[in-house]
């Protein structure tokens, strides 16, 4: 099974979902924001595909947090950062029978379901 995590007002969200809808590929979403992840999937996709690739680090969530909240950031750190701002995982997360990706593009959904 496929599952698209995200926030439906995400505009890379709705591309990627456009692209799993228009290439038949059933999935479910999963809106984080309504219903939040616990702490041992962000664990799982963190030991998946490192902290760096699902923290955002761009985002203004992540610029308006005090310094001390981004300073040390162990694993059990940012879990708890992610569970109290959901807005801090980049988006979309679509976890699939052959892993984790994070983000979009085109060519990386098509080498996925090829």
């Amino acid at each position: 099974m496929t599952t698209l995590f995200g926030i439906p007002n995400c505009d890379t969200v709705k591309k990627a979902k456009k692209w799993l809808e228009s290439n038949e590929v059933e999935f479910t979403f999963h809106d984080y924001r309504k219903e939040p992840l616990p702490a041992n999937t962000l664990e799982m996709w963190i030991a998946e595909v490192g902290q760096d690739k699902l923290l955002n680090t761009r985002s203004t969530t992540w610029r308006n947090l005090p310094d001390e909240d981004k300073a040390d950031l162990t694993d059990v750190r940012v879990v708890k950062l992610l569970r109290d701002n959901p807005t801090l995982i980049k988006r979309p997360v679509l976890v699939h029978t052959n892993g984790i990706e994070v983000g979009f593009k085109d060519n990386q959904y098509e080498a996925l379901f090829a």
